[in-house]
């Protein structure tokens, strides 16, 4: 047989399927035992069928390179899922709730009157040299106050098994397409083991997000026009905007393709006329969201839509401006952000973090630069990072001038043990490092969070980059109902 988990090491490490050698948890119980019957053929056939399936989907993701260009790649999959008992994942749940109240209430708090900053609790200085903070959006209301409607939040397990919140995505978050195809294409190879196991489904998910977004409808209409707004098929995410589309039901536009009209309302151009636009689920950054509030040469966005953002008659989602939450910087103040506008405590931790804006933690990220990761403010992708124990004594210093330089764009955090699961190499399966980005709707009236999230892979042996523009792959994540267990 060609999976033997007696001789799977997982020796220092938190594993999501393995206690010790040859001992599942509970929750992967079923499917350890089902892998162990699998012969080397069985699992060569079920490896085809997933990409095969993939292929026919057409799941991609778009790599960018200075000697190509933009290439569109097979999305990177692996067959053997990642469990996580849903008795663990309720309090997961909670705290992610908890989180982005929190910082939906900070952000409103920062367009209107900055009560935090005035309290001594956040410092002003980091409100003045944030980059993702708009001045334009200072006093507007959008509807129930919310700004971050969808937030991708992603979460990594340290080596004793404690779950950690990384970083919040709050500006146009982005991978929730490949959870949902990642569950299809598991659905098709393995459907057995959907009809044998208590696997909680996040296939709703489009579902709850067009509830979530017409409930932020100016108009009360039973059917307010939704529409998708990309920057267009060379964008990273285009297979994920045109995705979420289809499955919404709702258009798929570009800037051209919207107006703003005398009335400071919205309308779509179609075959029979302009047609008014609702709700904008936008995919496009700020800062080319509006030609002429923001960057005059953008053709990404639309000529007058903060207006008729301004005045009430089209809802955007995320909110501009909900960047000024999305910082590595921010970051580490959320605990402090959590207890000051709930009055609660954390339920799920951040990781330990050093703030260079601060000058004892800045000397100390200087002198411990090679125990450390270092990280700017904006960067996203994992582009712009150090990992100091692996680093050459040439980036160290290189990083060292950058800190220096600027402090306030630089955090440190410890370099954890990511916890890893069971992938497989070839017909072996090996230990690779992995982390988890649930999503989180926001709405007027409710709050929902998927039943797992998109489960990113480190595919190379050792590595702790899972970006799938880095050579990172992806699994399916399920909540196993454990009740019984």
């Amino acid at each position: 047989m060609a999976i033997r988990w007696g001789s799977y090491k997982v020796k220092g490490l938190y594993d999501e399927l393995i206690r010790v050698a040859g001992k599942p948890r509970p929750a992967a119980e079923a499917l350890c035992q089902y892998l162990r019957n699998l012969s080397d053929r069985e699992i060569e056939e079920y490896k085809s069928a997933a990409d095969m399936a993939i292929h026919v989907m057409g799941v991609t993701f778009t790599v960018y390179s200075e000697e190509e260009g933009s290439i569109d790649r097979a999305w990177p999959f692996d067959i053997i899922p990642r469990i996580i008992p849903k008795s663990e994942w309720v309090q997961i749940e909670k705290g992610l709730k908890q989180r982005v109240h929190a910082l939906n209430l900070f952000i409103d708090d920062l367009y209107h009157d900055q009560r935090i900053i005035k309290d001594g609790v956040f410092p002003a200085s980091l409100l003045k040299n944030s980059v993702n903070y708009r001045k334009q959006c200072i006093g507007i209301d959008p509807p129930g106050r919310i700004w971050a409607h969808i937030c991708g939040s992603d979460l990594v397990r340290d080596k004793d098994g404690t779950m950690y919140v990384l970083e919040d995505n709050l500006r146009v978050p982005s991978g929730v397409s490949y959870m949902l195809e990642n569950r299809l294409v598991m659905k098709r190879v393995f459907s057995d083991l959907f009809e044998n196991q208590d696997i909680l489904p996040v296939d709703d998910y489009p579902s709850q997000l067009y509830d979530m977004l017409a409930a932020l409808s100016p108009r009360d209409i039973e059917q307010p026009e939704i529409v998708v707004l990309t920057p267009g098929i060379y964008n990273s995410a285009y297979f994920e905007h045109a995705y979420l589309a289809q499955q919404m039901g709702a258009e798929l536009v570009e800037g051209r393709d919207l107006v703003v009209d005398k009335d400071d309302c919205v309308y779509m151009q179609t075959v029979e006329g302009l047609s008014r636009v609702d709700v904008i689920y936008r995919r496009v950054d700020d800062l080319f969201l509006d030609p002429e509030v923001f960057n005059p040469d953008s053709t990404l966005g639309v000529a007058g839509l903060m207006r008729a953002w301004k005045a009430g008659n089209v809802a955007l989602a995320n909110a501009p401006g909900s960047g000024v939450a999305d910082d590595k910087v921010v970051y580490s103040y959320v605990p402090e952000i959590i207890r000051y506008y709930l009055n609660e405590e954390p339920q799920i931790a951040n990781v330990p973090t050093y703030k260079c804006v601060n000058k004892e933690d800045k000397e100390y990220v200087l002198e411990h630069i090679d125990e450390l990761v270092i990280k700017p403010a904006n960067e996203s992708g994992g582009y712009g990072m150090l990992i100091g124990p692996q680093a050459t004594q040439k980036e160290l210093k290189h990083f060292k001038k950058l800190i220096r330089k600027d402090p306030r764009n630089y955090i440190g955090q410890p370099l954890l043990t990511l916890s890893t699961a069971p992938t497989m190499v070839g017909n072996r399966v090996e230990p690779r490092h992995l982390d988890l980005r649930p999503f989180i709707l926001t709405g007027p009236d409710s709050v929902e969070v998927t039943m797992g999230g998109l489960t990113r892979v480190a595919l190379r042996k050792g590595s702790t980059v899972v970006n799938s523009s880095q050579g990172g792959g992806s699994k399916d994540t399920w909540i196993v109902d454990d009740e019984d267990l």
